[in-house]
């Protein structure tokens, strides 16, 4: 069901780094992420902000970068153990026909863009700048204070494909997701928890959400009240809730261009080799979740664009319990 892992990979990416998008009004986008998830700003000027969970040291999590339109995600980014990791990487992409460019980006060390093979766009480097972590600096957190970014997850037409992708550079699965012999989820990591990378089936490739952790599940709660003290209400989506895969409590917020980010409170540890994934039938599940009602349909379907990238729909079309489907079948029982 699952493709065969490559535990010795070409180069090694050791976790999910950072993620960045385009927004259409800076400011307002720096409100929500430091003041309802309690990001902290490392770095600023009229046209990029550069934020980071107060857990962590490294300079960006999130690079918000001012656009006319914005609403669509540039890159998502991975980490490298070492710097020749980078070169390794560049050949890999290279010999696959797949694109793979140096590139220079402000408080990083070298950079690399690359290409999956549905055009998902990758930045990986090494190394960046540290600053202090702000995890014990009590009096300045603000919001849900976020610790750090733990994953992505992206909406691909084949999750098999392109978890086979994934898995020749050493990404493992924690959970799937099947229906019959189809794999619709694939929850894949590096850095021994859950997740870094979660592929679901559906028209992409597009960012569906990223994630920060938080410490305490109240955090969640924090971060509903502020989006609705601060007039982002309408922004919390889906949740809180418990997923069924992982167990993690959750809450889904959209951001003021619609970005889905997702606040929850951390995972298990996955580190050890035999460690087998858990699989999951789709038909057994109406939410993902252990308790309360489907998502929205908008929250299966709705996805940030990549800049100037094709998307494909799947073979076949996806039919998720929705909460108005399911309203509507229970109205007519």
């Amino acid at each position: 069901m699952l493709p065969p892992v490559n535990l010795r990979p070409p180069f090694n990416i050791t976790r999910s780094s950072h993620i960045r998008l385009t927004v259409a009004d800076l400011a307002e986008s720096r409100n929500f992420y430091t003041n309802v998830l309690g990001l902290v700003v490392t770095e600023e000027d009229g046209s990029v902000c550069y934020l980071r969970g107060v857990q962590e040291a490294c300079h960006h999590s999130l690079v918000l970068e001012q656009a006319r339109d914005g609403g669509t995600c540039r890159r998502l980014g991975f980490r490298v153990l070492f710097d020749d990791d980078l070169d390794a990487a560049y050949d890999y992409f290279r010999e696959r026909d797949l694109p793979a460019e140096w590139v220079e980006a402000p408080h990083q060390g070298r950079t690399l863009h690359v290409s999956d093979p549905i055009g998902t766009p990758l930045e990986l480097c090494s190394t960046m700048e540290t600053r202090p972590r702000m995890h014990i600096q009590f009096e300045t957190f603000k919001g849900a204070h976020a610790q750090r970014l733990d994953h992505y997850q992206v909406l691909a037409p084949d999750t098999y494909q392109l978890c086979a992708f994934y898995s020749a550079l050493g990404f493992r699965n924690s959970e799937y997701l099947t229906h019959g012999d189809t794999l619709l989820g694939a929850f894949m990591y590096r850095k021994g928890t859950c997740l870094d990378l979660a592929i679901v089936t559906g028209e992409g490739p597009r960012m569906h959400h990223f994630a920060y952790t938080v410490s305490e599940s109240r955090d969640i709660f924090t971060a509903c009240d502020f989006a609705g003290n601060l007039g982002y209400g309408d922004s919390v989506e889906r949740g809180p809730g418990r997923h069924g895969p992982g167990g993690m409590l959750f809450v889904y917020l959209r951001d003021p261009d619609g970005h889905r980010v997702e606040v929850f409170n951390s995972h298990y540890q996955t580190i050890d080799i035999e460690i087998e994934p858990v699989r999951w039938d789709a038909a057994s599940l109406s939410t993902n979740a252990r308790w309360g009602l489907p998502a929205l349909e908008k929250w299966y379907f709705e996805a940030s664009a990549f800049d100037d990238v094709v998307q494909k729909a799947p073979e076949t079309p996806q039919n998720p319990m929705t909460l108005e489907r399911f309203l509507l079948e229970q109205r007519s029982n």
